[in-house]
């Protein structure tokens, strides 16, 4: 009887072991490479500071972090292979300001509801620009002459219903404004707008401050406003819209990381750790003042309710300048 006991309990124990070792142990969140999704080309703005960031959190978790290029539809193929992925973690990519514009165009339907949020890196806010020879010194005043004679001033920053032509907008129906009361000019983006300034070809240019910083500091272009709460730190003399003019609206191309839709609190929680951990790095602070970008940090709670707020903003300004569908 002894025996017979002793015998099935080793049997049993036996059993119970076999299926232990048959049953493989959960690995800690990263076990294999991650993927992260660039909307944008290569070599540009978005491209630059995502390799940056993923370079330094694949040094952190410890795992590959390729980046991949998917361009198309401006903005829309990338932004839906994100949005697309399997939310476990594996899949990350770049939101860019544009997630807030496209579904208003009719490009897509996918809006900033289609992510888990993880963190926000960068923002560069709109700078109202003039030539340095222009009569104008105040934003106000340069208000005051644009609704007095709707069209006798010409903007331009970027293509028709691109976010510097959103913040020009946006800036004329907050001041009471209709948004054609200063025709856009549309341009190839920033840099070209900026020679036409010069040249005398149009009025004002809305666009970041760091894209213009060449030709501030050469006396050919000067900033009366900054579309941002406060004054940019490199720029201290420069009043924001609202001290310049008594104007709340604020308007800035940003960049984010986001995941799809769905993805764990935990796997999200150690992604958005170790993208802090980058962002505050001596080696990422330094690029970006370096190259010029606005460096902004929010969480993932905090990139939620900041895509919101520009989601609302820029669908109100589309629809008042007849650019959402």
């Amino acid at each position: 009887m002894l025996r017979t006991m002793l015998s099935a309990g080793l049997s049993v124990a036996a059993v119970a072991f076999a299926v232990s070792a048959a049953t493989p142990a959960f690995a800690e969140y990263p076990e294999r490479p991650i993927t992260w999704i660039v909307p944008w080309g290569a070599g540009g703005g978005t491209d630059a500071t995502s390799r940056m960031l993923a370079g330094l959190v694949e040094k952190d978790l410890g795992v590959p972090v390729n980046v991949v290029n998917r361009t198309g539809g401006g903005g829309v193929v990338g932004h839906s292979a994100i949005s697309m992925a399997k939310p476990d973690g594996y899949t990350v990519g770049t939101v860019t300001v544009e997630i807030a514009m496209m579904h208003w165009a009719g490009l897509t339907e996918l809006d900033y509801t289609g992510y888990t949020p993880l963190a926000l890196f960068n923002a560069d806010p709109a700078g109202v620009h003039v030539k340095a020879d222009s009569k104008y010194d105040d934003v106000k005043t340069l208000l005051a002459d644009a609704k007095a004679a709707p069209g006798s001033m010409k903007g331009s920053g970027t293509g028709q219903g691109g976010i510097w032509h959103l913040a020009l907008a946006g800036m004329l129906v907050t001041a009471g404004a209709e948004p054609e009361t200063v025709p856009w000019v549309p341009t190839k983006g920033a840099a070209p707008a900026l020679q036409d300034l010069v040249s005398g070809g149009v009025d004002v240019v809305t666009c970041s401050v760091s894209e213009a910083a060449s030709l501030i500091s050469a006396g050919k272009v000067k900033t009366l406003a900054v579309m941002d709460s406060e004054r940019l730190p490199g720029y201290p003399d420069v009043p924001t819209l609202k001290e310049a003019a008594d104007i709340d609206w604020s308007s800035a191309t940003w960049r984010g990381v986001g995941a799809p839709k769905g993805l764990s609190d935990d796997v999200a929680s150690k992604l958005s750790a170790s993208i802090e951990k980058a962002y505050n790095s001596e080696e990422f602070q330094a690029f970006m003042k370096q190259r010029g970008f606005g460096a902004i940090w929010r969480d993932g709670a905090g990139f939620g309710e900041w895509m919101a707020k520009a989601d609302a903003d820029l669908g109100k300004v589309m629809k008042a300048s007849g650019l959402a569908k």
